[in-house]
């Protein structure tokens, strides 16, 4: 019986290698390119070495264009001696280095009024600059001479003699430069996957290049947005305003505002998807409903009767300004909407920056607010306090029982004022995480607590990166971390 897994007709069993052509592989094209480089840049090295050998004869002078070439006027001596020298009062000099000096159509400049003809060679001065002046080499007849004025007989040089225009060979660089591009394009078709590999990898250097010039931009930026924060009172003043429109009076329920976002055409509130308001706000999404500067004033509520309704909520509200949108415009959340524990996890840095940007939006808005540091178990440094804060020695609680779950929010939250701030650079210890859920979780003492590291049972879960930003799933929004 024959084997299933050969042929006995002679041909190559199925799993033998067969040989295949040889092919050029990219290493062969990058060498081949290599050597088209070299032979143009061999090329162009020839050129000019030629031009220096003879650089003792070389002079610089102006080739006179046809009228249908220069715009539809000829050129003077005038105009010769501003585009070239930067004076049109040299216009002499010009003169005189071309008195009498035949050119190729017969012809010489003997005078100041007679007119130029096209393709006529003049010569300029050594310090002739500027996009018409050009190199000659002298040809050996330079004294040729034609009639004069007066009607004296010159000699009878040739016809060519004078000087030779002297140009750089354009057409050898377009031929380099053709035969690179070709060259490229062979490498990329041979292997493309090749050439994708070798563009990422030098995308990557060049990123990795810039990388600092990039983060020190970034960093002044963020700066500024902390400058910004520290002296503007507006933002705050307004997004309080509009936290009280919202908030319970005149026979209406509050509607919880998770998040703000306040610009000069008015603010944006963030809400639980099964709330709504009535006009002047209009539904944007699902949990974004946005109300114009010029619907309402600031600071009356919509519907109501004044702004005494509003004050009870506005005073239990802890407005804090996370960061800036893409627009660069300022975010709010309101931290007596935690109840519990927030967790900034990602970049070490830019997490800390999270943290000592909330605390001094608390020190700005809530200050004498009473805070407790607390260590963890990686050693990192202890975040600043702002001076307006109170620093209180570590804060016994009873135990609570531990909180159950995690992810971005454990349950629904409901309204909690700020009583203190437990804060902690790190991950916490099994003490210090028992003495957050006993200070910062249900049951507990109803403080709250800014973590910059990760701990289990965080009400919030934020998450930094490396450049400056910070995601707030909750609000689906990415913003840049003041610094």
């Amino acid at each position: 019986m024959a084997d299933p897994m050969t042929d006995d007709t002679g041909a190559v069993p199925r799993h033998r290698p067969r040989a295949t052509a040889p092919h050029r592989t990219p290493h062969t094209v990058l060498r081949f390119l290599a050597a088209v480089v070299m032979a143009c840049l061999a090329a162009l090295g020839a050129a000019s070495s030629a031009a220096a050998a003879e650089g003792d004869d070389l002079i610089k002078v102006f080739v006179v264009q046809d009228p249908a070439q220069s715009g539809g006027q000829l050129a003077t001596l005038e105009s010769i001696a501003a585009g070239t020298l930067g004076d049109a009062s040299r216009a002499g000099e010009i003169l005189n280095l071309n008195r009498g000096l035949r050119q190729k159509d017969g012809g010489a400049l003997n005078a100041p009024e007679e007119q130029l003809h096209p393709g006529w060679i003049l010569r300029l001065p050594p310090d002739a600059s500027g996009p018409g002046v050009q190199l000659a080499r002298e040809t050996g007849n330079a004294n040729d001479t034609s009639t004069d004025p007066n009607g004296a007989a010159g000699d009878a040089g040739a016809a060519t003699g004078g000087s030779t225009v002297f140009a750089i060979p354009l057409a050898a660089a377009v031929a380099a430069v053709v035969a690179l591009l070709l060259a490229l394009v062979t490498a990329i078709i041979v292997s493309r996957k090749k050439a994708r590999a070798v563009y990422a990898a030098g995308m990557r250097v060049v990123r990795k290049l810039g990388a600092p010039a990039r983060r020190r931009r970034r960093l002044m930026l963020r700066r500024a947005t902390g400058r910004r924060f520290a002296a503007d009172a507006d933002s705050v003043r307004r997004a309080y305003g509009a936290l009280g429109e919202l908030s319970a009076g005149g026979g209406r329920p509050e509607a919880p505002v998770h998040g703000l976002r306040v610009d000069d055409g008015g603010v944006t509130v963030w809400l639980p998807s099964s709330s709504a308001v009535d006009a002047p706000w209009q539904n944007i999404d699902g949990t974004r409903w946005r109300r114009t500067a010029a619907a309402v004033g600031w600071m009356t509520p919509a519907g109501g009767d004044g702004a005494t309704t509003s004050w009870a909520a506005v005073t239990a509200a802890c407005l804090v300004r996370v960061g800036t949108d893409t627009d660069g415009e300022p975010v709010f959340v309101d931290l007596s909407r935690l109840d519990g524990v927030l967790s900034v996890t990602g970049d070490q840095a830019v997490a800390r920056d999270v943290v000592q940007n909330l605390l001094a939006e608390i020190a700005r808005s809530r200050p004498d607010t009473p805070v407790t540091v607390l260590g963890g178990r990686d050693g990192a440094d202890a975040l600043a306090l702002p001076g307006a804060l109170q620093r209180l020695p570590r804060v016994e609680a009873p135990a609570a029982a531990p909180a159950t779950g995690g992810g971005t929010t454990r349950a629904a939250a409901s309204r909690h004022p700020v009583k203190g701030l437990v804060v902690l650079a790190g991950t916490p210890t099994e003490r210090e995480t028992a003495e957050l859920t006993a200070l910062c979780g249900p049951g507990g003492a109803g403080w709250t607590g800014l973590v910059s590291g990760e701990v289990d049972g965080a009400h919030w879960r934020w998450n930094t990166d490396a450049d400056g930003h910070v995601d707030i799933p909750v609000l689906d929004v990415r913003l840049t971390v003041p610094a």
